[in-house]
């Protein structure tokens, strides 16, 4: 095995619908990260390594690494990462990257997260850090506020967790939406796209362009939309992060 790479027992998995899935991987190494990075996952495949970078999903605080995960069908990883069992191997890349962090140094008070689906990975791994710290005694400064997107309510992977904990924390507001509503007639929660609904809960927080640094995660052209909505309202390009999960096909 290439030095690069470490292996990762696979400890359990939780299956979210058809494509969707959460497991949680313990690497022979402790991997340290900051929340809203990412680690490469690999696969051998005859004399390569099929690999892909996902967003972890787990605390920095937690001995294990844990991803949420979508099927895509015709892709080169994720249909052999769908079929590993628990107990079974993976390997990872030593280093965990990306820049896509809380940005603490803005000076921002409020911090408005937007995801579509697993997009909302490097976020769970960011409230559930703020969490901890809180639960050691520390005061979280900030008012979060984490809307995410999907086109039915089975999409939303951490809908009850993250439900939960903005009960119990001040400092935090989920805001779930769904956009196929005839596909899911009995949400009764926020409707429609993630650009639909974002200027909406902006104005009703209070979130500003001078106060709010906003980030958004996930499908491409949500992020496009996203962006445009955050500009019109005055946001500066400094205060908007973004992580695309992929590349949006030309027309």
């Amino acid at each position: 095995m290439d030095s690069k790479y470490i292996k990762a027992a696979v400890m359990s998995r939780r299956d979210i619908n058809a494509e969707l899935w959460v497991i949680r991987i313990k690497p022979e190494e402790k991997i340290p990260f900051q929340a809203g990075q990412y680690v490469t996952i690999g696969l051998p495949s005859g004399s390569k390594m099929l690999e892909r970078p996902y967003s972890i999903a787990s605390s920095p605080s937690q001995p294990e690494l844990e991803f949420f995960l979508e099927l895509v069908p015709h892709g080169e990883l994720t249909p052999h990462l769908y079929d590993v069992p628990v107990g079974e191997e993976v390997f990872l890349r030593r280093s965990a990257k990306g820049r896509f962090v809380f940005d603490a140094a803005s000076g921002h008070p409020n911090h408005f997260l937007v995801a579509t689906v697993t997009g909302v990975a490097p976020y769970v791994s960011m409230v559930r850090d703020f969490a901890a710290r809180e639960a050691q005694g520390e005061r979280i400064p900030y008012h979060i506020a984490l809307l995410q997107a999907a086109s039915v309510s089975t999409e939303l992977g951490y809908c009850e967790e993250l439900g939960a904990l903005a009960q119990e924390r001040s400092w935090l507001d989920y805001i779930p939406t769904v956009s196929r509503i005839w596909m899911d007639p009995a949400w009764t929660g926020e409707r429609g796209r993630a650009e639909d609904v974002a200027r909406k809960h902006l104005d009703a927080l209070g979130f500003t362009p001078f106060n709010t640094t906003a980030y958004i995660c996930g499908n491409p052209v949500m992020v496009e939309n996203v962006k445009g909505v955050l500009k019109r309202a005055g946001f500066p390009k400094e205060s908007i992060k973004e992580e695309v999960y992929w590349v949006a096909e030309s027309e």
